[in-house]
């Protein structure tokens, strides 16, 4: 049959006997061992899927392929659309980028989903409390991008860049996965409050979003209160969306209240491809000992599943964890500890033998199809009915003080259009001084705003930046520009 499109925007390729193809990625450290596991459960449950097996991460790093992802690799993903991956291995703090995002950016998995939910015989201290929630985290955008830049000798800057398009699409997605899992709240968790461009713009659009959901209540909440209360009262969330970065910190948190990364699932869906991967890392110390708790790989299957809108399947799988946990007989290490507790072969093998029984005490919820948010394609996704460049801001590297900066720039900026209004150093304003104490690092914002009428043009800013650049050394220009009347840009602490 080839490539098909489902009634709720999924796209997949089924075979012609009718079984859905799945790239599989077994990864590396102690992924091969849970991948393995998940596929034997698989083919015992009678799924009907045909896997491809493919590499990524560590294996393709040391052939020296910097992404981590080879092309045979890409094209099979781009003809399944389907992903089920072990743990990568990524360098940190030097060398290759995560070839775990590699793969969500290539292929604009822009929503990653994490269910948090009590399992049974899973101590925690929250044991009890009958959490059950789903952490919705943005997953292209932000700080992830990973666009950074070291700007001075001594000054890193990463770029968080947070867009409409973005915002939108994971806050839809958001309210859909409610509806799909007949959940009745989703709480939007943002820092609006101090990045009032970027995070405020998460916050705007989930506010009228959600005006298309009267079905569902809708609460923003800022994000560390959003951690405080989920460690305080974590059963009063349901759905929680949010920007990329916060997203990686709360789901880590919420897998922690009921029992860890041992059991933490995940998906990143996108319009076009849907990964579905554990959280946790590929643990090397316990890779080929046969004691890892394949547990978050397979409910990531179960995952994708749903995702397929293989439903009875999924519950069959579901429900022989949920059984083989209640009956308790059969538990690994992290549970019971590692001295005595199951091998992932005899885990695996329980969860196969438990096929067709059902949990007694733990309640397992009905799903749906997700429906996949559609928003339009343009680029130039606002268009304002005006806008304008009122001035610039640019940024020097100097070992000057505040009140010898200043000066120099007024001079030089002498004779064009625009004058000096303020430099910030860190983001707070130390020229003008403000009678503040900030200690001072070599990288200086200065303000310059438009003294003329009008606009001002990208002409005229070339010229004050060849004045500056005559004396200083300058990295960045930001425009600063207005949209419809409103300034696009935030002011330095204690400018006026």
């Amino acid at each position: 049959m080839g490539l098909i499109t489902t009634e709720s925007g999924k796209k997949l390729y089924v075979t012609e006997d009718g079984r859905k193809l799945v790239t599989v990625i077994p990864g590396d450290g102690i992924g091969p061992e849970c991948v393995e596991a998940t596929l034997k459960i698989l083919e015992a449950a009678k799924a009907p899927l045909v896997f491809e097996i493919r590499e990524a991460g560590a294996s393709v790093f040391k052939k020296g392929l910097a992404s981590g992802v080879p092309p045979e690799t890409i094209e099979s993903i781009r003809k399944s659309r389907i992903v089920l991956k072990g743990p990568l291995e990524t360098p940190v703090g030097y060398g290759e980028k995560s070839a775990n995002v590699t793969l969500r950016k290539l292929f604009e998995t822009y929503a990653n989903v994490r269910p948090v939910r009590e399992l049974p015989n899973v101590p925690t201290p929250y044991s009890g409390r009958g959490i059950d929630l789903v952490v919705v985290r943005e997953n292209v955008e932000d700080l992830y991008a990973g666009i950074e830049h070291q700007q001075t000798p001594s000054v890193a800057q990463t770029l968080k860049l947070i867009s409409n398009k973005g915002s939108e699409k994971i806050v839809r997605f958001a309210f859909e996965l409610a509806r799909a899992e007949g959940r009745k709240r989703v709480h939007c968790a943002t820092k609006s409050n101090i990045m009032k461009l970027s995070e405020g713009t998460l916050k705007r659009t989930f506010e009228q979003v959600a005006q298309e959901y009267p079905d569902i209540e809708a609460q923003h909440i800022i994000v560390d209160n959003a951690a405080h209360q989920l460690v305080k009262r974590p059963e009063q969330f349901d759905v929680l969306v949010t920007s990329n970065m916060n997203g990686d910190i709360l789901s880590d948190l919420a897998s922690g209240l009921v029992g860890g990364l041992g059991f933490a699932p995940s998906a990143n869906i996108g319009n076009e491809v849907a990964i579905f991967e554990a959280v946790h890392g590929s643990a090397p110390k316990y890779a080929g000992k046969n004691v890892i708790n394949p547990t978050a790989v397979l409910l990531s299957a179960v995952m994708m599943l749903r995702y397929i809108e293989e439903f009875a399947v999924a519950e069959l799988i579901e429900n022989a964890v949920l059984y083989t946990l209640e009956e308790g007989k059969v538990l690994t290490g992290d549970i019971v500890g590692y001295d005595r507790g199951a091998k992932t072969t005899e885990y695996t093998e329980a969860i196969i033998a438990n096929l067709g029984q059902k949990p007694r005490q733990t309640a397992v919820r009905e799903y749906r199809p997700v429906r996949l948010p559609q928003v339009r394609s343009d680029i130039a996704y606002i268009k304002p009915q005006s806008r304008r460049i009122v001035g610039a801001d640019v940024f020097v590297e100097s070992d000057l003080r505040p009140e010898e900066l200043g000066p120099a720039l007024e001079e030089l900026a002498a004779g064009s259009p625009f004058r000096l209004k303020m430099i910030s150093n860190r983001g707070t304003q130390v020229y003008p001084p403000t009678g503040g104490l900030t200690d001072l690092v070599d990288h200086y914002r200065c303000r310059f705003l438009y003294k003329g009428e009008g606009e001002a043009r990208q002409e005229d800013v070339v010229d004050l930046v060849q004045r500056v650049g005559s004396r200083f050394r300058w990295m960045q220009i930001e425009m600063l520009q207005e949209f419809d009347g409103e300034p696009g840009f935030t002011k330095a602490q204690g400018e006026d």
